[in-house]
Order: structure tokens, then sequence, then C-alpha cells
């Protein structure tokens, strides 16, 4: 047996503190009865403690702070081979003790625990925060959101961020405020904030104070905000410069209203759209109003958003960089489905350096002014391109239909829808031309020349009907927009 064994320790040596002992096996199953060996209990645990309290211990099932905290002390009360043999036992009879779960002799703990279980089985079991074994030696926990879906951003309240703006500050930003559209002002109410861009503003009304008239007019500086929301944006034409001419700039690239003509850089952007979209009709009298995109989901992002009068780069390098830049970037960060860039000249390049190219398309080309279009942007392809990669990512939704002029379009499906209705009429005009050489026998005044000069003559209505679509002043911007790019390329 064990108390033998633990008998032939040197007499002189006392039994070391609990923490040393190694652990009973009662340590572990604190569910053991205690009833065969509570005599015993009780009789060393009366030699340290009066009669009822050791009675009330041991009924407590306080086993292992009697034999382990206190063996010490048993021992040197009646010493220490009688205190070994005990703790010998007592440990013989623990693990001889079956498991009685329901007994009245079960540990405090233990009751504790099944009175917390039998009370929560109606509640879901809670995760104790922090309760993992890399928390309980230091790790750091693993955030609640990790691995798991982005939660919805939350709605920006505008009021509240409003009233939380210094009365400057709201002078300052009344135009933002008041003509910057929700979506985006959510995303850079902190950058307009900026001491930078505050600064922006102050320049802009010296610039005001001191008669300097500058464009686009305020209540258009942010219309591409306006007409293109942030969740809309499918396609981001990056420009440079505004406008600096009266009744041109309005506050998207390359964009101008009427009566203002298309100017030259727009007219060949119109040459290179129609080479992908034969379909594609420009605007009447020579327009140059580019909405329509806008509202299609094609962000059209001047580099600067101001200029002053007749000087070109006039407001360059006084803060608004700094701005569109971070509009960029929010596009290609923020819109994971994917975003097509279309970046003309080196000045735009530079703008979509930092853009992820396995998440959007980058397209890149020389500027269509004249003095470069030339070089290669008549046949880039941009605009079919940009439609292909979208459905790819979007689906036949996100086709941009860069049609201009009302009842024109530039759409796949319309034109497919368009092809099975010619299908469709030539098949019945060939049961009826069948049916017209069926009766001929019968009549012979129908002869099968007539299905031809019948569709001569439709063929001719439809030529005149495409001539009237067409106006004078479209055929001769088209002509004098031909004429420039054939002298640019024999230069």
């Amino acid at each position: 047996m064990a108390g033998p064994r633990l008998a032939t320790r040197a007499t002189s040596q006392l039994p070391p503190p609990c923490h040393q002992l190694a652990q009973p096996s009662c340590l572990y199953h604190e569910d053991l009865c205690t009833q065969h060996f509570n005599p015993i209990l009780l009789i060393f645990s009366s030699s340290l403690f009066s009669l009822p309290l050791a009675y009330t211990l041991v009924q407590l099932r306080l086993v292992n702070w009697i034999l382990t905290t206190h063996l010490h002390r048993v021992a040197a009360t009646v010493g220490l081979r009688s205190a070994i043999t005990v703790y010998s036992l007592s440990r013989l009879l623990t693990r001889r003790t079956p498991l009685l779960h329901n007994s009245q002799f079960c540990t405090m703990s233990s009751l504790k625990r099944k009175a917390a279980a039998t009370g929560n089985e109606t509640e879901a079991k809670k995760t104790r925060a922090n309760g993992s074994i890399s928390s309980f030696f230091g790790a750091a926990p693993k955030p609640a959101g990790a691995g798991a879906a982005p939660s919805p951003a939350t709605k920006f309240d505008k009021a509240k961020w409003v009233e939380g703006l210094t009365a400057e500050q709201k002078e300052l930003l009344k135009l933002e405020i008041d003509t910057l559209h929700d979506s985006w002002l959510a995303l850079l109410k902190d950058d307009v904030t900026t001491k930078e861009f505050l600064e922006l503003k102050k320049f802009l009304n010296r610039e005001t104070a001191a008669g300097k008239k500058w464009f686009p007019p305020k209540e258009d500086v942010y219309s591409w905000s306006r007409h293109t929301p942030f969740n809309e944006v499918k396609v981001v034409i990056v420009g440079q410069d505004p406008y600096h001419n009266v009744n041109q700039a309005h506050g998207m690239a390359f964009s101008v209203r009427p009566p203002t003509p298309a100017p030259p850089s727009l007219r060949n952007m119109y040459i290179a759209l129609k080479k992908d979209y034969p379909s594609f009709v420009e605007p009447a009298n020579r327009g140059g109003l580019l909405t329509p995109w806008a509202d299609r989901g094609v962000l059209m992002l001047n580099t600067c958003l101001t200029v002053r009068a007749h000087e070109a780069n006039s407001h360059a390098n006084r803060g608004w960089e700094r701005f569109t830049q971070k509009v960029i970037d929010l596009v290609a960060q923020k819109r994971t489905r994917g975003v097509v860039f279309m970046a003309w000249g080196t000045p735009a390049s530079k703008r979509v350096q930092r853009v992820d190219k396995q998440r959007h398309l980058v397209l890149l080309s020389v500027h269509p002014s004249p003095l470069s279009a030339s070089r290669g942007f008549f046949d880039c392809g941009h605009f079919k391109a940009a439609n292909e990669w979208l459905i790819t990512r979007y689906g036949d939704d996100g086709e941009i239909d860069w049609a201009l002029k009302p009842g024109n379009t530039t759409k796949k499906l319309v034109k497919e829808d368009a092809k099975e209705d010619t299908k469709e009429d030539d098949k019945e005009d060939a049961e009826l031309v069948a049916n017209g050489n069926a009766k001929g026998a019968d009549t012979p005044d129908d002869s099968p020349e007539k299905p031809k000069e019948s569709a001569k003559a439709n063929g001719a209505l439809k030529a005149k009907s495409e001539e009237d679509d067409i106006d004078s002043d479209d055929e001769a911007a088209l002509e004098e927009a031909l004429k420039l790019a054939e002298e640019q390329t024999k230069n």
C-alpha cells in the first residue's frame, strides 16, 4: 500500500505545503462521496478544531482543504507517521468511491455550477469576454467583427455634423453644406474641415472680394456629386482644369452647357465613341452637355474644381488637388465591386497610379486634345472596353448607355432586341412573299418583282428618316472634326 512506502521517509522531514504536494485524486473528482472516510476526517479535524466545527467542515466536503492545506498541522499534532497514514488512506478511499453526482455531500462549487446550469437551461449560452486560453496568457482578443462581413455603414447625420462645426467653419463651408451631395459629404466631412481646405475656401473668398471672376459658378462646383452619388459610380473620367471661358464649365469634366458648342477635346471624344459604337449620334447643334452620362453613373471629375476667368491653371496648387485625389481614392477603396477609371494624358494617369488594378479597370491613353488625340486616342476603344468589363462585374444592368441624343442608344441589349425584331420582320416578309408566289398562278397581275419594289420604297423611306435625324449643323460639326483629325494624322 501507499502508506508503508510513504512511511519510509525520514521522520524529521515534514510534508511540504499543499501547493508542492502531488494533487490527490479528490482534486480531480470533486463530486466524490465522502461518507466512507468521514469518521477519519472527524477524528483528526477535531484535533485541530472543536468537534462541531470539524463535523461542519467534513459535511461541507472540504476534504482537500483539510488533507492538503492542514496536513502539516495534523502531523505536528498527532505525529508524522500517523498523518501520512491518514493521508494515504484517504486517497485510497477517494479513488475507490463511486461518482454520485446527486449526493448531498457534493462540494459547494459543484452545487453552484449545477444550480447555474439548471437555472440557465432556457437561456442561450453566453461567451465570456476574454474567456480563451490565449487571453489568459495575455494575447490580444480577436475583434468581434474579424473575419465577418462588414456591418452596414451608419446613416450620416448631416444636421448633427453641422451643429458640431464652429461659426467660422459654417461660414467657410456653406457651399459644401448646401450643394455637396450627402453621399459624398458623409465620406469627405473630415477632409473639408482640414486646415488646408479651409485655407482654400478663404482663397476663393479673397478672389471674389477682389472682383476676380472664377468658374464654374458657385452652385455648379459640386454638380458632379449631385448627378453621380457615390453609390452609383461605375465609371470615373479624370479631367484636369475646368474650362476658363464664359458659359463653359459647370462642374463636370469635358462637359459644357448649351448653347456653347462642344470644345475640340469633346468632339474628338465623339469620334472615338463613334468608332466603338457606330450607332452613336452626336447631340444636336454641336452640343456638349454630358449630364446624361453623369446620371448613368459616369463621374466626370476635374483635378482642379475652379479656375480664374481666362487664366488656365490659375487655381492650381491651392488645395483642390488633394481634395479630388481623396475622391478618387474613396471610389477605389470603397466601390469594391469594381469601377472603370479612364485617365487621358500624363497628369490624369498620375491620379490613378494607386488604384488596385485587380479590383478595378484602369484605361490609359493620350489626351483627346487636338494636340495629342492623333497619337492613339481615336482608336483607344475605351468606351466599348468599359462596357464589356462592367457587364462582367454588374451584369447587363452595368452597361453604360453612351448616347446623348434622345431616341438614340448604344446599349447592347437594345441592339440585340432590334436584331431579333428585324429577323421576325424578315420572316414575316418571307412568308408573305411565299404566299404571294403561291397565288401568282391564279392572279397574273401579282408579279414577284412587286415585293422588291416595295422593299426599295421602304429602304428609301428609311434613308430619308435617317437624314431627317441628322441636321445640317451635326453634319458640319462631324465633317470639321474629321478634317481636323486627318490633318493631324498627316502632320
